[in-house]
């Protein structure tokens, strides 16, 4: 039996470039390829990270302006950088790929790539990457590493956290300058050349702030102290990258033919991509270059009661496949899943009823009929946070006022988030208390005000000198939702019901943007799924310094409280102490007196496995999952042939009829005959 995992996908990725991609679909490809220093443990809750490629932990050091070594209990302001000093795991190869074939040599001659010199009239000869019949491999070094930290700041790549991490990183800013000159310099003529290559071979650049100490030992220095850089050594952006892979998709010719980084990942992960095609299907296989690593032995009582830990210390990946198919529409992908085709689903709208049985008691189950096939629902809530924000530099909704904040405050009472939820989610979200989700260090539990007090809401527009058919305005995105409509008239309800009245502006997406970017958007509607599971990475979409008019942040709303900046400052830097938790619950205490936001929900995610996909532990920020995933193809091969079988009495119908036409048929061609001869 084939011990292969069936899954799909809707959208196609654009990036499997580390350097460029940055969406769900596409780590969900290349998170299975690349692997960086740390990964998430796959068990523990809260979320732990742990050593991948590296062989422990990085060790990190403080120092101050003049070179001093300072403790990790120092006064963070006295932190002028950071050094993380990571050391790999040493025996770690990269899978077959032609960029490491080299050329069979005589003893004692200096072997040489074999693919690494071609011409644009030798690269007319590959159309695809299996058209290199030489494939080799090499270790995993430190230098792979620096190079693809370099490779974030290549003009060309446009790294979507270049920004982000040119703040962080010594010296990234400076490459990137340096890499423009170089450019220019030294390609004056390009347009014209078509030799041009689209990547530089950075070995030849300097990164002050990136530096190979040995063999597997490199350091990473950032300014001041952030804490929050090690979710990021867990990412795709910082996984490996040799530069002979590098320099061999830069060739002239090869990008025409779709042989990039873009379309063939190359890593020391569990999986390899062979066959990418976007517009049918992607395939993963096995990765026989791939080290010895094990499913975690450590989990909670729960995890053990769950039988979570049953493949404790088996190795790791535990399926030789993967097929991912492309399905745009939801109709043929459910079906195919009901009938064993897909391994795990998804849940849209359409099929929520059908499939997602409420009980009495609140409990929350699937459907008889999908019971009686042995599939089984598991939730888990993201760590994302949905809201509709107050523009703060409006005139009508803006400001820090005690009547603008009572005037928020009384619009966000109307709000029925509860049954926004059950209408328009089914169900598959909790209401927010504020802009931590559940499993982020410092959530509250307790709701920030009394909601749906329409008698209280009337009161603070009162005092708030708000007068009975004022009109508000809300910018939407037009999607085209057959629910889009509905959740209109919802909206313009909750105003309705203190008195308000709401016109909606929809534009579409980019339109949209552009509203919030500039600040001429009143209220609209947003949310915010978490990069890193660390209070930090939601609580700065209400930091002064991100606004998006001033500072083209993710403060959408402009927010700008003082003391709450100030509390930020210090709180981003600690690690996660009562000090913390302090911190962030005056924080909270300042955003709930402000009412920024209309505090919406937290999504919810459901997904549902067959009996034969073994018990799995659902992760809202670890993209390398599929190498846990444990399968019975026996049992599936079983429930394909039960729920599958051919409809044969069609077949019996359509032979039956034909034979009763072909007697009848006879029947009248003998009379006649018969009637013929009698005339005769």
């Amino acid at each position: 039996m084939s011990n292969t995992l069936y899954s799909f996908f809707t959208e196609r990725p654009k990036h499997l470039d580390p350097a460029r991609s940055y969406t769900e679909p596409e780590w969900g490809i290349i998170a299975q390829i690349y692997e960086p220093p740390l990964q998430y443990h796959y068990l523990k809750r809260p979320y732990v990270l742990e050593p991948l490629t590296a062989a422990t932990l990085p060790e990190v050091r403080y120092f101050g302006k003049n070179g001093e070594v300072l403790s990790d209990k120092s006064d963070p302001t006295l932190v002028a950088y950071t050094d993380y000093i990571i050391q790999i795991k040493p025996g770690t190869y990269y899978q077959m790929h032609a960029a490491f074939a080299m050329e069979s040599t005589e003893a004692n001659s200096e072997a040489r790539y074999l693919y690494q010199h071609l011409s644009i009239a030798d690269a007319e000869r590959y159309h695809t990457l299996s058209d290199f019949k030489e494939q080799g491999t090499r270790e995993l070094v430190a230098e792979d590493f620096v190079y693809q930290i370099k490779r974030l700041a290549e003009p060309h790549l446009g790294s979507p956290i270049f920004g982000l991490m040119s703040r962080y990183i010594e010296g990234l800013t400076e490459l990137r300058e340096t890499l423009l000159k170089a450019i220019e310099n030294e390609h004056n003529d390009v347009k014209k050349n078509a030799q041009k290559k689209s990547e530089l071979d950075l070995r030849a650049y300097i990164l002050s702030g990136v530096e190979v100490i040995d063999r597997y030992t490199y350091k990473i220095r950032i300014k001041g102290k952030y804490p929050q850089f090690r979710y990021w050594l867990s990412m795709p952006f910082f996984a490996p990258i040799p530069w002979e892979v590098a320099q061999f998709y830069a060739q002239p010719g090869l990008e025409a033919h779709n042989i990039s980084l873009d379309w063939y990942p190359v890593g020391t992960g569990p999986f390899m991509l062979t066959e990418n095609n976007p517009d049918r299907r992607m395939v993963l296989i096995k990765n026989p270059k791939f080290r010895l690593e094990y499913y975690p032995s450590e989990g909670s009582a729960e995890d053990t009661e769950k039988g979570l830990l049953v493949d404790a210390g088996k190795p790791l990946p535990m399926v030789d496949k993967v097929i991912f198919t492309l399905e745009k529409e939801q109709i043929p992908q459910w079906n195919k899943f009901l009938q064993g085709y897909y391994d795990t689903s998804g849940i849209s709208s359409d099929n929520f009823n059908s499939a997602i049985h409420f009980s009495s008691n609140g409990g929350i189950g699937v459907t008889d009929s999908l019971h009686n096939q042995g599939i089984r629902l598991q939730t888990s809530v993201s760590p994302s946070v949905w809201y509709w924000g107050f523009n703060m530099l409006d005139d009508a909704v803006g400001g820090y006022t005690d009547k603008a904040r009572n005037l928020r405050k009384a619009i966000s009472m109307a709000f029925d988030i509860e049954e926004f939820i059950s209408i328009f989610m089914n169900g598959r979200a909790t209401t927010a208390t504020g802009p931590l989700p559940p499993e982020i260090f410092g959530y509250q539990t307790e709701p920030p005000f009394e909601r749906a007090n329409l008698e209280k809401a009337h009161e603070l527009l009162k005092s708030a000198g708000v007068q009975v058919g004022e009109t508000f305005y809300m910018d939407s995105v037009v999607t085209g939702n057959p629910d889009e409509i509905a959740e209109q008239a919802w909206l313009k309800e909750q105003f309705a019901k203190i008195g308000l009245q709401l016109v909606i502006r929809g534009s579409d997406y980019n339109r949209f943007q552009e509203k919030v970017r500039l600040g001429t958007a009143q209220i609209f509607f947003q949310g915010w799924h978490g990069d890193y599971p660390d209070p930090e990475n939601f609580l700065f979409l209400l930091y002064g310094p991100n606004s998006s008019v001033y500072h083209e942040g993710e403060n959408g709303v402009n927010y700008n409280n003082a003391e709450y900046n100030t509390l930020f400052e210090k709180m981003r830097t600690l690690n996660d102490t009562p000090e913390r938790l302090e911190t962030i619950k005056k924080m909270i205490d300042i955003v709930r007196l402000d009412t920024p936001w209309v505090w919406g929900f937290y999504p919810k995610s459901y997904v549902l496995r067959h009996s034969w996909v073994g018990v799995g532990k659902p992760s809202a920020v670890a993209n390398n999952t599929l190498k846990y995933v444990r399968l019975d193809p026996e049992l599936r091969a079983k429930q394909r042939a039960l729920w599958n079988q051919p409809l044969l009495w069609p077949l019996w119908l359509f032979f039956g009829l034909s034979l009763v036409i072909l007697l009848l048929a006879g029947i009248w061609f003998w009379r006649k005959e018969h009637q013929s001869l009698e005339r005769l």
